[in-house]
């Protein structure tokens, strides 16, 4: 597994990680409706993504990346502070994929100088970053008609 810097070409198939993600079905699909991770976004901010080589150009699940799957993918916001999303695919769940992803997302935000990183949770994912080190800080209020449940706030103290 390699982590990289995502590119704008990748805005694709990070779309589709997000809105096929089993984590968002019944009463959370609404969050990721129509969703998008645009090349805009990937410019904007600091996106890496989490890649398998296949092989042979084109293999099965490639999704057009040209010999590459896509196992997950985090977006860290710098100002202020905040891992936006992150996401590992429904297939590559349990191998540690996450784990990773939080630990490259704390080295980056430490070479930015940030000492404390803000996560707003999907609530069946509050569990998974608090056993990676997140502490819960508060709840932010449901927003409808998107948002229509109370999420766990938390975050990762990046300085040592």
């Amino acid at each position: 597994m390699l982590i990289r810097r995502a590119e704008e070409r990748d805005a694709g198939r990070l779309t589709r990680l997000v809105r096929r993600s089993r984590a968002y079905e019944g009463p959370y699909s609404s969050m990721v409706e129509g969703y998008r991770v645009g090349p805009d976004y990937i410019v904007a901010h600091r996106v890496f993504v989490a890649v398998e080589e296949l092989p042979g150009e084109g293999a099965e699940g490639a999704e057009g990346g040209g010999g590459e799957r896509v196992l997950g993918f985090y977006a860290l916001m710098v100002e202020p502070a905040e891992l936006d999303l992150m996401f590992v695919s429904d297939q590559a769940q349990g191998r540690g994929i996450g784990r990773r992803l939080v630990e490259h997302m704390r080295g980056e935000a430490r070479s930015a100088g940030i000492d404390k990183v803000r996560v707003v949770s999907h609530p069946p994912a509050e569990g998974f970053y608090r056993s990676v080190g997140a502490r819960p800080v508060g709840t932010v209020p449901a927003n409808p008609p998107v948002v229509r449940w109370d999420r766990p706030e938390l975050e990762f103290v990046v300085v040592d």
